[in-house]
């Protein structure tokens, strides 16, 4: 099992990128969703500036956010900057990308074909979209690299329908809740933090690179109404807090800091204990057997997403667990 990164898309993650490499970690992803964070593509580009080899790409991109074409040329600069062998691009229906924007996931078949099309310009095909025919065309070396390009793909797909549609594109299966049982080529996301010897869980520390990762369970069981499922009794009495909010706008607030940070209406519930309970602070020890225990199930790649206001230090302390 090899070990990856994925990142809330920042401004500062072309540096991080750079540590992640240092430090051996073979890819690293960026978040796609442009309500939150820096345009992933520019901050890939300059990540492909900063490194030599490790894998980069968007980790995934959401399909109703641009053009194909525009989505296939971007492809290219980035197969330019980095070289084929260093692209993996993912695609999702779309959680915070969608949700962020008060919009719903992408439908599944429009996933499959979306990214069904952007392989086929990748080939140099002709195809249709939105009822005209189009095809790459830049000119020459000085305007894109020769196509065909050929590049990794992975699909975010919790589901069985995500699952299927991984299966039917051949690409490798993303998942941030569990391993799909004898599927093939396949990754997990995992989030939180190592703590130091005798660390505090409730820690100002461990609550800023951690508690992002509670707030993700309460924001996935809210839009995807399954509370009970994840939280429990407790879980509805978080949820309620964010009751104050006009419901058409209560989007914006409940993605405040997604995956990045603990918001001002989370605060009060992200607790030792509650960081605890859900895993996200563990031991140099518990991460090892954590990794062994994903290796096993059949996991062929762990992402760690570093969040908070120490991202090297985090992506160092996993780094530090996984290959001791």
């Amino acid at each position: 099992m090899k070990l990856g990164c994925s990142f809330a898309t920042s401004l500062e993650t072309p540096e991080h990128v750079r540590i992640a490499e240092e430090l051996g970690y073979e890819r690293a992803l960026c978040y796609d969703s442009p309500a939150l964070y820096p345009d992933v593509w520019m901050i890939l580009n300059q990540a492909a500036e900063r490194t030599d080899r490790i894998v980069l790409g968007p980790g995934v991109l959401i399909p109703s956010l641009r053009h194909p074409m525009v989505t296939a040329a971007a492809i290219t600069t980035l197969v330019y900057a980095a070289g084929p062998d260093r692209v993996m691009i993912g695609v999702g229906s779309g959680f915070t990308g969608r949700l962020a924007m008060g919009r719903p996931p992408v439908p599944w078949a429009d996933v499959k074909h979306y990214t069904e099309i952007v392989r086929a310009l990748l080939r140099g095909e002709q195809v249709e979209w939105d009822g005209a025919i189009m095809q790459l065309i830049q000119p020459d070396e000085r305007f894109g690299p020769t196509l065909p390009v050929t590049v990794a793909w992975g699909v975010a797909g919790e589901g069985p329908k995500g699952t299927r549609v991984a299966k039917e594109l051949g690409a490798e299966l993303m998942r941030i809740t569990a391993p799909e049982p004898d599927f093939g080529p396949q990754m997990m996301m995992v989030i939180g933090t190592v703590l130091d010897e005798g660390e505090d869980p409730g820690s100002e520390r461990v609550i800023d690179a951690a508690g992002h990762g509670a707030g993700l369970f309460l924001h996935w069981a809210v839009e995807h109404g399954v509370i009970d499922e994840l939280l429990g009794e407790g879980g509805h009495v978080w949820a309620a807090a964010y009751d104050r909010i006009p419901e058409n706008v209560r989007h914006i607030a409940l993605h405040d800091r997604h995956v990045v940070g603990v918001n001002d209406v989370d605060r009060p519930f992200v607790t030792g204990d509650v960081i605890t309970t859900a895993g996200l602070a563990l031991s140099r020890d518990q991460w090892r057997d954590r990794f062994a225990e994903l290796e096993k199930a059949g996991c062929d790649w762990v992402h760690f997403q570093p969040a908070g206001h120490d991202i090297p230090r985090e992506l160092e302390a996993v780094a530090a667990a996984y290959h001791r």
